[in-house]
């Protein structure tokens, strides 16, 4: 027998064994939970659609290996409890510009355009509720400084409360 059918006849006996993953699992697995996010600025209000990083693997996965980010993406690390949280760049391939925001929604601290593969660690060196990670260069091209206002989920509306809303009062 030659090795090419060996291999095939091997990899299709892994797809069908019980211990491999099966293709809905792999889906569920590859889809990533996206929220709307605003940003208040003295002078405007900003949307976002950003995808949340829930899980722990998602959290170390975070944008590393994306060529792109869309301008009004973008990608928000919640911390419950509030914690200090310290980013580096080790395998992202683009800027970011890292946003880390107090508990009461105001911007804390902002890294602009954070080198890619820097290991250098980026921090705001306080506890904070969350880190929105957006494109390079995109909080200076939209006014957004220290101090301006997030909120994200469904904060328009009266609703049960959810831990993908974070809504704080003015």
């Amino acid at each position: 027998m030659k090795p090419l059918p060996l291999l095939l006849l091997a990899a299709l006996l892994t797809a069908c064994s019980p211990s491999a993953p099966k293709a809905e699992n792999a889906t569920a697995t590859a889809r990533q939970t996206t929220i709307p996010l605003t940003i208040r600025t003295a002078k405007a209000t900003h949307r976002f659609t950003v995808e949340v990083a829930l899980t722990e693997k998602q959290q170390e996965q975070g944008l590393m290996f994306r060529k792109l980010l869309a301008p009004d993406s973008g990608m928000l690390f919640p911390m419950s409890p509030p914690r200090t949280a310290s980013f580096w760049m080790k395998n992202t391939l683009i800027p970011l510009d890292m946003l880390f925001i107090h508990t009461d929604g105001s911007i804390a601290y902002i890294k602009a355009n954070a080198a890619p593969y820097s290991r250098e660690p980026v921090s705001a060196g306080i506890p904070v509720a969350a880190v929105l990670e957006l494109r390079g260069g995109r909080a200076a091209e939209l006014g957004i400084r220290e101090g301006d206002r997030v909120t994200w989920g469904d904060c328009d509306r009266p609703a049960p409360s959810d831990p993908l809303n974070f809504c704080p009062g003015d």
